[in-house]
């Protein structure tokens, strides 16, 4: 194989790719054909060697991303603020966007160190553990303490915790039981959630989303999305200490709504909604009143 060769197989799967409708055709096309060669990254104008069978390979690879299978399900991973998570069917995959609300969680937790504080934070439905791994990477003062519904959910945090070197405790619970961490009532710093918030005639367009991302991350339950966001209020409610940060990830459309539900638990001050790099409203940033 020349070394133009790695170049066209990456330019006739990128224009498949486009035709097939991902958003990110090039990036994708260039992230399979490092994947394909065990590499990080690949660079086209000093192109690696080729090993046999590469072109087949690679073809089978991009047909499974033209078919909108999620690029991080084919390689097995994504990248999230200064980490590589592991990424599984049946998790929802961590987004960009996330990397906000878990900067949030991250700032107050570092904030509470510098105060000479141990800051215990909780992350509810944690997922692939990406928001609690990264606030115990960045901060490892921090105590994090990690709970998701999902049995699959709970195995891959634990993984994802463990291969970062990570101190995440990641427990199964349910963030509708009252009686959800009971022990830490009164006592942690920070709440924060990336919690299913999806409505219900809100179904998602994007195949890799819709047909990939299991329907527990996804839809939030009640008409507006928010009974489960709603739910992560009342934990918080409970679990915050005095002058405690819960951050709360919500759709750009339920913005008000949830700083309306804050404040109707009586125990938050003053809700605010914090944009995402985008500037779409993004996610609930509340204080417990002292």
């Amino acid at each position: 194989m020349t070394p133009v060769g790695l170049r066209a197989l990456v330019d006739g799967a990128t224009r498949l790719l486009d035709e097939a409708g991902v958003a990110s055709p090039r990036h994708d096309a260039l992230a399979l054909a490092a994947f394909a060669l065990g590499l990080e990254r690949v660079d086209l104008v000093l192109p690696p060697a080729l090993p046999d069978g590469f072109p087949a390979a690679y073809a089978g690879l991009v047909d499974r991303r033209a078919r909108r299978e999620p690029l991080q399900h084919i390689v097995g991973s994504t990248g999230f603020r200064y980490l590589t998570l592991a990424v599984e069917k049946g998790v929802f995959v961590p987004r960009p966007e996330t990397e906000v609300v878990a900067g949030l969680a991250v700032d107050e937790a570092a904030a509470r160190v510098a105060a000479g504080a141990n800051p215990l934070v909780v992350d509810l439905c944690t997922g692939s553990g990406a928001i609690a791994v990264a606030v115990a990477t960045e901060v490892p003062a921090a105590r994090v303490v990690a709970v998701d519904v999902s049995s699959p959910a709970v195995d891959l945090a634990t993984r994802n915790a463990t291969a970062a070197g990570a101190r995440v405790t990641v427990l199964l619970g349910d963030v509708a039981d009252p009686d959800l961490l009971a022990e830490l009532a009164g006592q942690v710093d920070v709440v924060v959630s990336n919690p299913p918030y999806i409505p219900p005639d809100a179904v998602p367009t994007d195949p890799e989303v819709r047909l990939h991302d299991p329907d527990v991350a996804l839809y939030g339950g009640g008409a507006d999305g928010l009974d489960t966001p709603r739910a992560v209020l009342a934990a918080a409610s409970r679990l915050l200490r005095p002058g405690g940060l819960l951050v709360v990830e919500h759709a750009e459309v339920q913005a008000e709504a949830l700083r309306a539900a804050a404040v109707a638990t009586g125990v938050f001050e003053e809700p605010g909604t914090v944009p995402d790099l985008t500037g779409r409203p993004r996610a609930l940033l509340a204080r417990r009143s002292a």
